[in-house]
């Protein structure tokens, strides 16, 4: 099996010298790639220099992740590409779990290996923990994540296990299922876009598995941190396009929830002294509007769609229930 690791940097050196040295240490059995999204920094030099083994991919413009690695990918040729953030670092027999995974389920698309805090390893991180699941409204929560309560690793989500989205933190995908699916939509920019593609997967009969024994570190806000107003923008908006694109049920009625909800949110962002993050919502309400139109067409041409989640409001259960952790709910 051959595969890709695939690293996506935009002016990112600094991650690059702390975090690439383990990729290539630890990934004797794979080809890694840098793709570059015009970077000004000093980036591409330094990995040359450096890390000669790794190949350069320099995308022409900055198109965030989506289109950034949607421009990468087809000039890379591997069975599995592994889509990995320039701020994760690897652990020695990362690669063989998941490789053993495809190789023995074909009905297997994408995979995610158990992601701890680069910072703290004995917790799980936000981006994805152990493995990802969304609500009838289209929150997304993870097996050792609910919104920011992050559960210590006491190997309670340990195996292989089904999930519904994978991170894009480190995410294992078979080059065929990532074409069936015409990549990523680069309308998200960035956050969110695999919740998308593994939705859209999962709509067309695909499976998404968690896999414990591969394990990876992710240091987390290396291109936008949480207190930055444009993550909570992208986070809202691309909730909804998810949302609007995949879900199946009453359209109309979701989305009355999310804006009753979301406005809860921004009222709780306005009592907390963070105003520029309530404007951010009401931004993305009105860029989702905006492109509805464009939205539903694309809902009408995607696949049948499935039962996607297992829990009808995660708001409720966390917030009114106080259900912190995913084996609570």
């Amino acid at each position: 099996m051959k595969i890709a690791v695939v690293i996506l940097n935009w002016n990112g050196k600094k991650l690059l010298e702390e975090f690439l040295p383990s990729v290539v240490a630890h990934s004797k059995n794979a080809t890694v790639y840098l793709a570059d999204n015009a970077s000004i920094d000093d980036s591409i030099d330094f990995v040359q220099h450096q890390f000669p083994t790794v190949k350069i991919i320099k995308n022409t413009v900055n198109g965030g992740y989506a289109k950034g690695y949607n421009d990468a990918l087809k000039k890379i040729e591997a069975d599995v590409f592994c889509l990995l953030n320039n701020d994760v670092e690897v652990s020695e027999n990362w690669l063989q779990p998941i490789i053993n995974c495809f190789q023995e389920d074909s009905d297997t698309a994408i995979i995610q290996p158990k992601i701890l805090d680069y910072k703290n390893k004995d917790y799980f991180e936000y981006a994805g923990a152990a493995g990802g699941f969304i609500d009838k409204y289209g929150y997304p929560y993870c097996r050792g994540r609910i919104f920011n309560t992050i559960e210590k690793d006491k190997q309670q989500y340990e195996g292989v296990t089904d999930i519904f989205w994978a991170s894009g933190a480190c995410l294992f995908i078979k080059k065929s299922v990532f074409e069936t699916l015409n990549g990523f939509d680069e309308s998200y920019f960035a956050h969110q876009e695999e919740i998308d593609l593994c939705w859209r997967a999962k709509n067309l009969g695909f499976q998404i598995k968690y896999v414990s024994t591969s394990v990876v570190y992710h240091l987390g806000g290396g291109t936008l941190n949480a207190i930055n107003p444009k993550k909570t923008f992208l986070n809202f908006k691309n909730s909804l396009y998810n949302l609007t694109k995949n879900a199946k049920g009453n359209l109309f009625f979701l989305v009355i929830v999310r804006l009753f909800l979301d406005g809860i949110a921004g009222i709780k962002f306005l009592l907390s002294f963070k105003p520029s993050h309530t404007l951010a919502i009401v931004k993305a309400h009105f860029s989702f509007y905006k492109n509805l139109p464009e939205l539903y067409k694309q809902r009408n041409k995607l696949a049948q769609k499935i039962k996607y989640y297992n829990k009808t409001s995660i708001v409720w259960q966390y917030f009114v229930k106080n259900k912190k952790t995913y084996n609570s709910l």
